[in-house]
């Protein structure tokens, strides 16, 4: 029993390991770059860092996700501390807040920033009516979400609005991708759904959608821990394309079939034309691009970019919409570093910049894709020193940092099989039994 117990707290503290998260303006006039309960920002219009302000003291924990809005006039935060913080970028004042009843696992802004929407670990998704943010200069003010449509037990692991804003589109931990109308009152509920995309074979960790403005195309694609990333049609359900990344990035040779660590897929990020799909797996130093064929609906490996010099696993990728560079983070909260000989939580954070992030119509991509040198990145030392917190991060750290990541998401996101004895003694120890009065 006792083994039992020490075995349960690992998991519990492995799976309490947050990702490095990075945001880009659609402009790129700001990077964001989210680690443990610290939110980074630098200005790109200035090349200094940005002073975020909320009279609140900013979050208390781990953060989960991080959002500019598509006008890049909002940023949203939120996280392990139930917080949902709204942000005007003009001033970087904190405007908004929005208290969750759970732990807040992803969230979207609507194209016309009008409503926020975020979702929690026990699966439902909430929506906050977000139209009038004209009071900056005030301190911020409380905000009431409303329930407007959940997953049954399940956790939400990615939230999105697709382009046209006519849907919602929430991924969860048993493997279903589910398409909802977003009504026009969106406060009363949602309650039509469009379609199901059924296929993956583990849980969807991340939804990018693939549009041209000249297509009618409706087009989504899927990352899994699977190891495989799903071309749809998201409005009929129907599932277009495969691509298995894991066997492509050459990750599979070395699990020798044990199916159930098959690398997970941790973020996707399209160019503005959909054309182009650049996607972050786990154990894979660098970045697979996939080429995205909007006429026949397929999927196929462009190029393996690989990080040179250091064990660069990226934990989270983005881009803008008008210029062609692919930021990526690694990094991860809660791991203790050796400082001095003694250990510390030194929350650490790498950034590193593939340019040529766009297609050039032929049948391959640029030739001038490529990860920059940081004496290549925009603003160079003053940008990394913001965002990582420290220049020079020892390989030791980042090694570490993949490992945590790894094993915090599979503890997260697999679901746990107990036999049945096992599980009534859990069922025991609920919080929820434990607190019930006996009736009188």
């Amino acid at each position: 029993m006792e083994d039992t117990h020490m075995e349960e707290s690992e998991q519990k503290l492995e799976s309490e390991v947050a990702p490095a998260l990075i945001a880009i303006h659609p402009n790129q006039k700001f990077i964001s770059v989210s680690i443990g309960s610290e939110l980074r920002v630098f200005n790109l219009q200035d090349g200094s860092g940005a002073k975020l302000l909320d009279d609140n003291g900013g979050h208390k924990d781990s953060i989960r996700a991080i959002r500019f809005s598509k006008s890049g006039q909002l940023f949203v935060s939120a996280g392990d501390d139930k917080l949902v913080k709204i942000w005007d970028t003009n001033s970087w004042r904190c405007i908004y807040s929005v208290v969750s009843e759970k732990r807040v696992t992803s969230l979207a802004i609507s194209s016309d920033g009008k409503f926020l929407c975020f979702a929690d670990k026990f699966g439902v998704v909430y929506v906050v009516d977000i139209g009038d943010h004209s009071c900056e200069n005030q301190a911020p003010l409380s905000k009431k979400a409303v329930p407007i449509l959940s997953h049954y037990c399940s956790i939400i692991t990615r939230l999105e609005f697709s382009p046209d804003g006519q849907y919602i589109v929430t991924a969860d931990r048993d493997f279903k991708i589910r398409v909802t109308v977003f009504p026009k009152e969106p406060l009363n509920g949602a309650h039509e759904i469009q379609s199901f995309c059924l296929g993956h074979t583990d849980f969807v960790s991340c939804l990018a959608f693939v549009h041209c403005q000249d297509s009618a195309n409706q087009l989504l694609v899927s990352g899994s821990g699977d190891s495989t990333v799903r071309l749809w049609d998201y409005a009929s359900g129907s599932l277009l394309d495969t691509c298995d990344v894991g066997a492509k990035a050459g990750l599979l040779d070395s699990i020798q079939g044990q199916d159930e660590i098959l690398p997970a897929v941790t973020d996707l990020c399209a160019t503005p034309d959909g054309s182009l799909i650049a996607v972050a797996i786990q154990s894979l130093p660098g970045i697979l691009l996939l080429k995205c064929n909007l006429s026949s609906r397929t999927l196929s490996l462009s190029k393996v970019i690989s990080v040179d010099g250091e064990p660069f696993i990226p934990t989270s990728i983005g881009a803008s919409s008008s210029v062609p560079l692919l930021w990526m983070v690694m990094g991860a909260s809660s791991i203790s570093q050796p400082n001095n000989n003694k250990d510390s939580t030194a929350l650490l954070a790498r950034v590193r910049v593939l340019s040529g992030f766009d297609f050039n119509g032929s049948d391959s991509i640029s030739h001038e894709t490529r990860v920059l040198e940081d004496k290549e990145v925009p603003y160079s030392d003053p940008l990394l020193l913001e965002l990582q917190g420290k220049l020079c991060i020892g390989e030791e750290a980042f090694s570490t940092a993949a490992q945590a990541v790894k094993m915090s998401m599979r503890n997260l996101l697999i679901k746990k099989h107990y036999s049945a004895e096992r599980r009534e003694v859990r069922k025991k120890g609920r919080n929820d039994k434990k607190n019930q009065t006996p009736l009188s």
